[in-house]
């Protein structure tokens, strides 16, 4: 009984059923009498909800009172009512039952549901025909095209195999193709090395003509008369000496072209070798420029030097016995030509290293030694040596950190700040013929280069001393076994010749 009266009490029936009482006497006098009546049902079907659980409530309050308890409560109240109702033939009775407009509006409500539900289907069942007509039509148009497949399959099976025929074909005749391709790049090869020959050949016909002429007037001179004869006879001129040019003279041009190529080859593969190998052991990229740009730098002090000293040991012994229509400089720049492969390299790569070792501007891990880079110091000394031989020599330009950059002398490097006007460093030096800029060298470009170079040459300062060995050969030994060994091969150039940058007349 309990739950009953809780859920009758939570119910909001009878609220609902004074809010429409409530509107319907407002708009009783605008409705109409259909409207009115609808709304006279509505209020009955509550009333009747309300009273039927109000019965409900009083059948179970009867029940647990037991026989005897609510008696005299029924007796007096419950049916003297009762019995007023059913007896009252007013037609406004508020239990009297009927059906309410609300659910013939639902059931009609219900049968338009079913029907509208009925034609889907009705329109689902036709399309589902049509569809199935349309699978049966995609179905005998596969089949179809299974019949063509299997045609075009029997026909390709045919093809293919003529085109396997044909492929093999294709192969034989590209094979024969590239036979054919490498026999005349192999002839090509030999047509460059004739053409080499016989420029070679050429030089040293030119040269032995020159000599020719020098032994020709050597022996029209010996076997020419006394001059009292000769001022006897005519009255002619003594003969005036003819001097040849030298083989200097004669080599000029082609070393010289030779040369700067050559040292535009260093600047391209030599240097970024370097550079790769030096990476491996140091992660700052400008530590590892700036030691390149110094090996580079001291590689032509050093080669200098030693040409210095080795024209002045040749000028020492062909002036014992020099007798020639030349002059001695000619003589020794010949002499010196010939014989570049006695250059002592290896003594000017260990001179370069020795320079590195005690450098002030750059700094190198203690595990490792500067021998590593022997390879590009070794091409570099050796270019120099024979840039000395040219007229005029050809020599890297002075440069110092700080300086105002200088576009016809250098390039900015990538990494470089293209509105900086002073150079923080170089990547590689200009290469120059006297004032003129024959090899555009490198430089990277930044702001607050001078500060900055200020700061590092008194840090530097105070932490240079750096434990070497007194042999940086010896020392570089032991990390040698480390080192990958890379092999070259000579150039087109170089071939032919005992010296890699001499000809051989």
């Amino acid at each position: 009984m309990a739950d009953s009266l809780r859920r009758l009490s939570k119910n909001e029936t009878c609220r609902i059923l004074q809010e429409k009482l409530e509107r319907w006497y407002k708009d009783y006098h605008i409705n109409t009498c259909d409207r009115n009546l609808n709304q006279c049902c509505e209020m009955m079907e509550l009333s009747a909800m309300i009273q039927g659980q109000l019965f409900t409530i009083f059948r179970q309050t009867a029940r647990e009172g037991g026989h005897y308890a609510g008696v005299e409560t029924i007796k007096s109240r419950f049916l003297p009512w009762l019995g007023t109702c059913l007896s009252s033939p007013v037609p406004e009775r508020p239990f009297e039952t009927s059906f309410s407009q609300e659910s013939y509006e639902k059931e009609r409500q219900l049968k338009e549901l079913a029907n509208s539900r009925n034609h889907e289907i009705q329109q689902l069942e036709r399309e589902l025909n049509s569809t199935h007509l349309q699978l049966s039509l995609v179905q005998q148009d596969l089949a179809e095209a299974q019949l063509a497949l299997e045609d075009t399959k029997t026909k390709s099976a045919t093809t293919l195999l003529a085109a396997e025929d044909e492929i093999v074909k294709l192969k034989a005749d590209l094979k024969a193709s590239q036979a054919k391709e490498e026999c005349a790049l192999r002839d090509l090869e030999e047509l460059n090395d004739f053409k080499r020959q016989v420029q070679m050949l050429k030089d040293e016909i030119a040269i032995l003509g020159a000599q020719k002429s020098v032994l020709q007037s050597r022996l029209a001179r010996s076997r020419s008369p006394s001059p009292i004869l000769v001022r006897s006879r005519s009255p002619s001129p003594l003969p005036v000496k003819s001097v040849s040019p030298s083989r200097a003279r004669l080599t000029n041009l082609s070393r010289h072209a030779r040369l700067v190529e050559r040292f535009r080859d260093i600047y391209a593969q030599e240097r970024l070798d370097a550079q790769t190998l030096l990476r491996s052991y140091i992660d700052d990229l400008e530590t590892v420029q700036r030691i390149i740009y110094v090996a580079a730098v001291e590689s032509f002090h050093a080669a200098k030097k030693a040409f210095r000293q080795f024209k002045m040991r040749v000028r020492n012994i062909l002036s014992r016995s020099f007798s020639g229509p030349e002059s001695m400089e000619d003589a020794v720049m010949d002499y010196i030509i010939r014989q570049e492969d006695l250059y002592d390299v290896q003594s000017s790569v260990s001179e370069v290293i020795q320079a590195m070792n005690i450098h002030p501007r750059i700094s190198f891990p203690p595990e490792v030694d500067f021998i590593m880079i022997s390879s590009l110091i070794r091409e570099l000394c050796r270019v120099a040596f024979s840039m000395q031989t040219l007229d005029p020599p050809l020599d890297v330009s002075f440069a110092t950190e700080g300086e105002l950059f200088n576009e016809y002398k250098y390039r900015r490097s990538y990494d470089s700040e293209f509105t900086a006007p002073l150079v923080a460093y170089h990547v590689w030096p200009a290469l120059m013929e006297n004032d003129s800029v024959i090899v555009k060298g490198e430089a990277v470009t930044r702001r607050g280069t001078l500060w900055s170079h200020r700061s590092r040459s008194r840090s530097r300062g105070r932490s240079q001393s750096r434990s070497r060995s007194s042999s940086p050969l010896c020392h570089g030994a032991g990390h040698s076994r480390h080192l990958p060994s890379r092999s070259r091969s000579p150039s087109p150039l170089r071939s032919g010749s005992p010296s890699k940058w001499a000809y051989s007349f």
